[in-house]
Order: structure tokens, then sequence, then C-alpha cells
């Protein structure tokens, strides 16, 4: 019988937070693109996935109505609702995973400098791409699209890295 103090791959699952500004467009499409792959692989014994901004001032909102449109288009389905990054929740995840390097820098702060699991969503994905994952926000349709692109890109092998790391 296994004792019940020994935590294994098994019961912790990897767990990812993907962080941008406000938590309405680009954070919540990515948990939404990786609770997909999540989903269609059968892996949510494994895997958990949140999302949060590094700015308070949309609380407790959907995401932002365009990119629910683009991600539904995909047949993504956006459900969670807009909070902030706390230090707890770097030290807690697996991985955090910045948006872009202005984010990375408030993660660092809230962090209180403890930054070792975060990186930039940019890492998984190849020189082709920005370094920045842009902000949809005040772009038109093209600009949620792109996103997307990048998420869909990134997201996979964000995903092998984690399942690797449980094993």
């Amino acid at each position: 019988m296994k004792p019940t103090n020994v935590s294994t791959s098994e019961s912790r699952p990897c767990t990812i937070m993907f962080v941008c500004l406000g938590n309405i467009c680009r954070s919540p499409a990515a948990q939404g693109v990786m609770e997909s792959l999540v989903k269609e692989r059968s892996l949510g014994h494994k895997l958990k996935v949140d999302s949060a901004g590094t700015a308070s001032y949309h609380i407790g909102r959907l995401p932002d109505a365009r990119m629910l449109d683009a991600s539904a288009k995909r047949g993504y389905k956006l459900t969670s609702f807009a909070k902030a990054v706390r230090k707890v929740d770097v030290v807690d995840r697996r991985l955090v995973l910045a948006m872009d390097r202005e984010n990375f820098k408030e993660i660092a702060k809230i962090a209180g400098g403890e930054t070792g699991n975060v990186r930039m969503l940019s890492d998984y994905l190849d020189a082709t791409w920005p370094r920045d994952v842009p902000d949809p926000y005040y772009g038109g349709e093209a600009c949620f699209e792109y996103v997307l692109d990048m998420l869909e890109a990134a997201c996979p092998k964000i995903l092998t890295e984690c399942l690797q790391s449980t094993v």
C-alpha cells in the first residue's frame, strides 16, 4: 500500500498559469487553447491550467467579446473570469507564462523576485514569431486571429514539456 503522505506525479498535476495585462484577451485565450488540448487528450488528471492579469481593472469580467468570438470560430470555449495574479499564484504553479516582457517584469515584482518558474510564452515559439505576444485589445479582428495563431503554435510544446516534467 502506498503511503498517503508521498506525493507522486499522479497526485500532483502540472500547473500552468498564463498571464497578460488585464486577463481578458491573451491569457484567457491561452488558457482556452491549452484546456482544449488537455481535454482532447484526456489529460485533466495530469495538467491544471488557469490565467490571470498583472492589472486588476477587469477582475470578475469574462474575456473580451472579440476574443470570445475569435476563439469560438476555432472551437475554443473561454469560460474564465478575470483575476489578478498574486505572489502565491506564482509560487504555487509549476510554470507561469508571461505574454510579453512588460508582464514578465510585473510578475517578478509581484513575486518578489521568485521567478525560477516564470517564462515567456514566446520561449515555446521559433524565431519567426515576435518575442512579445501582441495585445489585441486596441486592434482589429486580424490581431485576435494572430494571437490565437501564436497560442496554437506554442501550447502543444508547453504541454509536451509539462508532461515530461511529471514523469
